[in-house]
């Protein structure tokens, strides 16, 4: 990955104290309650209206795991192939595999039913800080305070769900700075109406990955149910018939993950230090694990095609968030900008007193996690336990201990308000191949004994003495958690159910459960805790000098992003915004059709037919991050013109600083799509509902 200074405006790592306008540049993921009005229409001339915003997020979606839009009136949704990949793969069998022919359905009655997904439609945002401080006093510590604040958010969840039967989750902004109550509805019933082939949908594999030019067609239609019909739908994207063209007014509307603009210097050095560095040794051995799996056979292959393909993502980000971290430009620059700040504060005795003590309270909770991270990890977030089932058996012990609890002293997670979801996952019905969770479950073993050594008092524990690949096929072969109906006895059981049960990976939870809510509970206080009463106090700091003119970092709730389709430079070299259908072949020929660069043979086919100049793929300044994926690119008519797939390689660091030169998110364009949809597929049905609207 290139290392690059900052070259953004001072506003963007929200650490300035001069307020620098925004309309500098195009960055920024804004709620949708506070959306720069004015700057986009200083910029590009554009007045976004209540009624433009209203109708844009009722047309936005939200998967369990990305972004996506309505682009009909009977509910089909636009999303990526990456976004249902796990469905795909769910629904294939080694007879019919549809990650290796594709799928079109003719009708709706062929459509695929993807039992596990669902989505989420954002029906309203509710400011409800006052709410949430009224629980706080100023002689709370912060582990008091964090634990009347939790209460106070499942309260308001909890009315909320109550109230309007709706999904309401109360969303931390600026770090605690604002608090908003965002409401959902929720739709269960989805359905496969379309995706390519995987290896067009991911033309150039891992060495294309977060790089542009792109050539791919990574887009799924699924259309969406309700009482057994499709869903009508007053608000959806229309399909654009004209395209896109150089620097024209986008703009992006979808659910970014998370970033961490806002953290300090120390926060950062936290991650750059101690935390990414465990991560990427835990997702390499991984990615050991899988290959070797699938280098086993073709069927193999398939099985675990496509976790390998989110563990080899999570790595590239990974690793280019840790190399952008270990630049000592962004480093010195973080510091420069977080140092004003403070400048700014202590110049004022009154803001002194107030807020000066905030930056060394997170110093001071970030180096003490140095010394317990590790148990953070496996313990509390199961890096030694790499199986679906460890996670169903955890669930099903805290289960039963927290439903004695008052639903306001219960994790988070365990509440009324959040069970439906916890639900969904529990009694989930993936494909289970025992042979691949069992290397699966060996491989984390083994990255547990080389963490802590085989002697250590953990490895003893939880190995029992065994060989990491014996231990793993006793588990695996021994629990009866593979049987849906089984966890549905233990969840209604209770705590005398799972003390009944004698299954060997409920033991395995049982014995760490102790370690991992102490944990979990000290990872709260001391981090949590202090963190979000000190940001607070930073997000007010800054709110006084520029108020809401800065945007919170993303918490995987619906933002909009504006910016231009641009292209950039790029090694000295000019890097243009558009790339074509033909530009795909020629990129195939060039590597002699060899993998990862081979196209299936429905394209070859069809070559002759289709249009090279036709506009494949695009990049435009758009501010995205991780989440994004499968977010509609739109005009300023509301028209779709793309579709988020990715970001290029400059963008990685993103989730702490964006710089418009370089940073540029990757669509699908909506020309290559319906392209492709007519002429390689003859998806007609599809392609004129979406053209109807």
């Amino acid at each position: 990955m290139q290392r690059r200074t900052f070259l953004c405006a001072l506003v963007l790592a929200l650490f300035t104290f001069q307020a620098i306008p925004v309309a500098a540049v195009d960055e920024g993921m804004w709620t949708f309650n506070n959306v720069p009005r004015a700057d986009i229409k200083k910029k590009y001339g554009f007045e976004v209206t209540d009624e433009w915003l209203r109708k844009v997020q009722l047309a936005s979606v939200r998967f369990p795991n990305g972004s996506g839009s309505f682009v009909s009136p009977n509910g089909l949704v636009l999303t990526n192939y990456h976004i249902v990949e796990k469905a795909i793969g769910d629904a294939s069998t080694a007879e019919k595999d549809y990650a290796k022919e594709g799928f079109v359905a003719r009708t709706q009655a062929e459509e695929l039913r993807a039992p596990d997904l669902f989505i989420d439609v954002l029906m309203s945002i509710e400011d409800v800080t006052d709410r949430v401080n009224a629980a706080l006093n100023d002689n709370m510590s912060p582990a008091a305070a964090n634990v009347a604040r939790g209460a106070a958010i499942r309260a308001i969840e909890a009315d909320s769900t109550q109230a309007t039967g709706l999904r309401s989750d109360v969303v931390t902004l600026y770090q605690g700075g604002l608090y908003n109550l965002y409401r959902y509805k929720r739709y269960d019933d989805i359905r496969v109406a379309f995706v390519p082939e995987f290896q067009a949908a991911f033309f150039g594999g891992d060495p294309d990955n977060f790089n542009f030019p792109r050539f791919n067609i990574d887009m799924a239609l699924v259309r969406v149910y309700e009482n057994g019909q499709p869903l009508k739908v007053e608000n959806y994207f229309k399909w654009s018939k004209t395209g896109v063209r150089d620097g024209e007014l986008v703009f992006v509307t979808g659910h970014p993950g998370s970033t961490a603009r806002l953290d300090t210097v120390a926060n950062l050095e936290s991650l750059r230090d101690t935390s990414i560095p465990l991560i990427l040794r835990m997702l390499r051995s991984r990615q050991q694990a899988l290959k070797a799996y699938m280098a086993q056979g073709e069927e193999q292959n398939r099985r675990a095609e496509n976790e390998l393909n989110s563990v080899e993502n999570s790595i590239k980000v990974y690793k280019g968030q840790v190399e952008g971290l270990q630049d000592p430009k962004v480093m010195a620059r973080k510091r420069q900008e977080e140092q004003a700040l403070q400048k700014s504060v202590a110049a004022d005795a009154k803001r002194q007193k107030a807020y000066g003590d905030a930056w060394d309270a997170i110093a001071k909770g970030r180096k003490n996690l140095a010394a317990y991270e590790r148990e953070r990890r496996f313990f509390d977030l199961n890096a030694g336990f790499y199986t679906p089932l460890f996670g169903y058996a955890r669930t099903l012990v805290r289960l039963a201990d927290e439903n004695l609890k008052p639903d306001s002293e219960r994790l988070p997670e365990y509440t009324n308000a959040r069970r439906a979801g916890l639900e969904a996952v529990l009694f989930s019905t993936p494909p289970f191949y025992e042979d691949l969770e069992k290397r699966k479950l060996a491989s984390s073993l083994a990255f547990l004994q080389s963490e802590y050594g085989a002697n250590s008092d953990f490895a003893k524990k939880v190995l029992k003495g065994k060989t990491p690949d014996a231990r793993a096929a006793e588990l695996i072969d021994g629990s009866k958690l593979k049987d849906v109906e089984y966890r549905r006895q233990l969840a209604r059981g209770g705590r005398q159910a799972i003390d009944d049960a004698h299954d060997p990976m409920i033991e395995l939870a049982r014995s760490v459960d102790k370690e991992a809510r102490a944990v979990h509970k000290r990872y709260d206080e001391e981090v949590v805790a202090v963190e979000r009463a000190n940001y607070a106090k930073i997000a007010r700091a800054l709110f006084e000098e520029q108020g809401t003119s800065l945007y919170p970092d993303a918490t995987f709730t619906l933002r909009l992003s504006y910016g231009a389709v641009k292209g950039y430079r790029e090694n000295g070299k000019v890097v243009p915004p558009f790339t074509t259908l033909g530009g795909l072949y020629a990129r195939s020929n060039q590597y002699h059709h060899a993998f990862p660069y081979n196209l299936p043979p429905r394209w070859t086919s069809k070559r002759a037919v289709i249009n090279p100049r036709t506009p494949f793929n695009f990049v435009s300044t758009n501010d995205i991050t991780g989440g994004n994926s499968g977010s509609p690119t739109i005009n300023k008519n509301r028209e779709l013109v793309g579709l988020i797939f990715d970001g290029n390689i400059q963008s990685i660091v993103g989730d702490f600083e964006y710089d418009e030169t370089v940073n540029r998110s990757i669509s699908v364009d909506a020309r290559g799509m319906m392209e492709i949809l007519r002429k390689v597929f003859k998806a007609d049905n599809l392609a004129n509902e979406l053209l109807r609207g």
